[in-house]
């Protein structure tokens, strides 16, 4: 990937997430991106406009439950800066996920761990925070370590998807990231269940161990389950409580 040589001031970042957001609303909603292989090549695209326009000042945000994006990502932008957050509660299977992309793929994977490891975390606030108040232990473990890992750049790209939850419907492939003041894409914002699985099988994608499961949205062991035939996706996440969502894109 192209290294940037300068730093965007904060309007000028601005109006270059304004740019991106028009541009790819309008390819997107022009009708000649209705069929899959569109789909693929305008996420493709945007991931290549992005490369060109931030340079080393991009960077990609993966949970290794995200595993089609980190694959679009590694075979349309090589070199690109991908960070995985690293809580201490993941799965066995989601470390070596990230382990398995870091040698298949022409991306370089930085992992980022949060400030207090989980038995420094237990001894200050008691055991098993995230069964008594999982807002408080997502905000030390994966929103500080977030915060600190885009600290340096200046747009960052994720895997979210429209139709992964009710809080993601009007998610653009642009947009702009008000609370960090950066640039924030979604390339595959528009994707379907049925496209994620078609690109899956098309070009062979690892996944991660824990979909044969029946996991089909991965976060934290605490506090994730497998979802039963008819559930929604993210039934599995933080069951029983009333939560949706990590805090990362909120």
């Amino acid at each position: 990937m192209t290294a940037a040589t300068t730093t965007h001031p904060a309007d000028a970042l601005r109006a270059l997430a304004v740019e991106g957001e028009q541009r790819f609303g309008a390819l997107e909603g022009d009708g000649a991106h209705a069929s899959y292989e569109a789909r693929v090549e305008l996420a493709r695209e945007a991931l290549r406009w992005a490369a060109e326009t931030f340079g080393d000042k991009l960077t990609v945000a993966s949970s290794m439950g995200d595993e089609v994006l980190v694959h679009l990502v590694g075979t349309t932008i090589p070199g690109a800066d991908v960070f995985f957050l690293d809580t201490g509660y993941h799965f066995a299977e989601t470390l070596g996920t990230r382990d398995a992309y870091e040698a298949m793929l022409p991306v370089n994977i930085r992992t980022i761990l949060p400030l207090l490891t989980v038995p420094q975390q237990d001894a200050e606030y008691g055991a098993k925070l995230h069964d008594r108040d999982p807002n408080a232990c997502c905000a030390m473990r994966k929103v500080e370590p977030l915060n600190r890992a885009l600290s340096t750049h200046e747009a960052w790209v994720t895997g979210m998807r429209r139709v992964d939850a009710p809080t993601r419907t009007d998610i653009g492939i642009v947009g702009w990231d008000d609370k960090r003041g950066m640039v924030k894409l979604n390339p595959i914002a528009g994707w379907t269940d049925a496209d994620v699985d078609r690109y899956v099988e098309e070009h062979g994608v690892f996944l991660n161990p824990l979909r044969q499961e029946g996991y089909a949205s991965i976060g934290c062991a605490p506090c994730t389950r497998p979802v039963a035939e008819g559930e929604d996706a993210r039934a599995g996440r933080w069951a029983g409580k009333d939560k949706t969502e990590c805090g990362l894109h909120t």
